[in-house]
């Protein structure tokens, strides 16, 4: 007699969680309008976190159905990302209200860890969660706080206290003009030549060529030769820009952001024609509410716009452009990274080759740019490359954009020649240090190029220059240290960023960051041992993070070895 089989399940029942109608009907509405594509899924994701304030495991479920993924697939990308809170069933839901403190180093210079402290003290933990977070791209007006969406720069307990009672909770749009009174006002001239055949992409490459234009994301690589690159490539071809900076430091992007959009998108409008674009896709961080809440405003008068002068101009129809949002990772600045994140998975950096220029975004060929990078373009256009290119010094071409902050008297972006020193770049637009302290060290770009002495602050800030020294200045993220600081704290301090950053896709970078954390926390640091880690996180991580994380203790090894012991 044959026995009975017995299955888990009853046959026909669908493997997980079964979907709640209540979550499916409030997921549904909340999608409303939303491609179910798989590439929007961190979209769908975001609507339903702003919505509810966490993602339940109820959501995930309705989320995985509507989208036709298996609910671990919504899992583990809402998991990856920072600014999801992810509920699992009987686990407590969140406060209502999310304090986030940052704790990177310019803001932990000012203050940023006791005012953490001093707010989770005092603020009702039932009501308000406070969360220590990376840099939140506010460095110049540390400590910030940031509320719900709002941004409280140069917080105090007390600042921070009453913005939570205001019940302002939004981040303002920058008063930059809107796109038809900049239209009205001259913009998106060198795009019109462009369109009416003033200017071939050839020229316009051979402009961004004389100009020396190079990557000012933090890669440097030549502007030209990337467009000439994609150009050459096989049709369909897509843009990406890249406006997730989060490198401690790093806030130049904002900065133009707020205050020169227009010749962000123009310059990102020309990239596309050049190279022959279909698409464009613009990569937003998630810090960055104000700008996202202006470009959500008046994207749809550029789109309209453009279908009426491509076509007429061109005969050819425009390409889309698309706004897609960050979740808060930092790895996404990676160019690959970035992509796998629009394209709606996690974002890990992915190995190359191929490169993103030859098999980039849903496989297609894929020119990626920097904000900064395009905002030059139409200038380059208008003015000539040779203009652009006589601004440096000591031989070095063009203009860059530093963020200034730590311990100085005027922080900011500070627009600059290329080549300028540190000390050139204090001393003319910084307006010294600050009241009472002396220089002692500073970061030439951000938390990855490492930390360099006092007496090296008469070298050119530049690419190519500071290799030597075991550094770079890649996105020109600078952090001034004083007396009255410690190398081996902010090397400690941006180790701990790396750590909490790291994708994990490689073991190099995901063991290296946690097992050299509690050895930079040691009184006397293991030499011997962190230098062998800092070879295998160079040698064999997968991307940039991995392989710069150890910059910051190799330059406290080099440069500061008085500080390695406490003994």
């Amino acid at each position: 007699m044959e026995r009975p089989l017995h299955f888990r399940r009853p046959v026909g029942r669908p493997k997980g969680r079964p979907v709640d109608p209540d979550a499916a009907s409030r997921v549904a509405s909340l999608l409303d309008g939303l491609p179910r594509e798989p590439d929007q899924l961190i979209e769908a994701l975001h609507r339903v976190q702003d919505a509810e304030g966490h993602l339940s495991a109820a959501s995930v479920a309705a989320l995985a159905a509507t989208f036709r993924m298996s609910q671990a697939e919504v899992f583990e990308v809402a998991t990856f990302y920072h600014h999801f809170d992810v509920v699992r069933e009987g686990a407590s839901v969140p406060p209502g209200l999310t304090v986030r403190v940052c704790d990177s180093l310019s803001c932990a210079m000012q203050g940023g860890e006791a005012l953490a402290d001093a707010l989770a003290a005092e603020l009702d933990s039932a009501a308000v969660r406070v969360q220590r977070v990376p840099c939140v791209g506010r460095c110049d007006r540390a400590p910030v706080a940031v509320v719900d969406r709002l941004p409280v720069e140069r917080a105090t307990p007390a600042s921070v206290i009453a913005a939570i009672a205001s019940g302002a909770r939004a981040c303002p749009a920058p008063p930059a003009p809107g796109f038809g009174d900049a239209l009205a006002a001259g913009a998106y001239a060198q795009l019109r030549r462009c369109l009416a055949g003033e200017f071939t992409p050839e020229r316009v490459f051979a402009e961004i060529d004389a100009a020396g234009l190079r990557g000012l994301g933090g890669a440097g690589f030549p502007t030209g030769r990337k467009w000439r690159t994609v150009a050459a490539q096989p049709a369909p071809r897509l843009m990406a820009v890249n406006a997730d900076e989060g490198e401690p430091g790093t806030f130049k992007d904002r900065h133009w952001l707020e205050t020169a959009p227009h010749r962000i998108l123009e310059g990102m409008l020309i990239g596309a024609w050049a190279v022959g674009a279909s698409d464009v896709y613009l990569y937003l961080r998630d810090e960055y509410a104000g700008v996202r809440a202006w470009l959500e405003r008046e994207l749809p008068a550029l789109r309209a716009w453009l279908e009426v002068e491509w076509a007429a101009s061109t005969g050819a129809p425009c390409p889309g452009v698309h706004l897609r949002r960050g979740a808060g990772a930092y790895v996404c600045g990676e160019e690959s990274a970035m992509i796998e994140s629009i394209e709606g998975r996690r974002g890990m950096p992915r190995l190359r080759p191929p490169y993103v220029a030859q098999v980039g975004l849903f496989g297609r060929p894929t020119l990626v740019n920097n904000p900064e990078t395009l905002m030059w373009v139409a200038a380059v256009l208008e003015r000539g490359g040779a203009d652009y290119a006589s601004h440096g010094r000591g031989g070095r071409t063009g203009l860059r954009s530093f963020s200034v902050s730590g311990r100085v008297r005027d922080p900011g972006v500070k627009l600059a020649p290329a080549g300028i020193s540190l000390r050139e770049l204090l001393d003319e637009h910084c307006g010294g240090m600050a009241e009472g302290h002396a220089l002692y060290g500073f970061l030439p770009g951000g938390a990855s190029g490492g930390i360099l002495p006092a007496s090296l602050a008469d070298l050119p800030l530049d690419f190519d220059t500071l290799a030597h020294h075991g550094s770079f200045v890649g996105s020109c993220a600078v952090v001034v240290l004083s007396d009255r600081d410690r190398a081996r704290d902010a090397a400690a301090n941006l180790l701990r960023f790396f750590r909490h950053e790291s994708c994990g896709q490689c073991t190099p970078c995901r063991v290296g960051t946690a097992k050299a954390e509690p050895l930079l926390a040691a009184p006397a640091w293991d030499a011997p041992l962190l230098a062998e880690l800092s070879r295998t996180m160079r040698d064999a991580s997968i991307c940039g993070l991995g392989q710069a994380a150890p910059n910051p203790f190799d330059s406290v090894l080099r440069f500061f070895p008085h500080e390695v012991s406490d003994r």
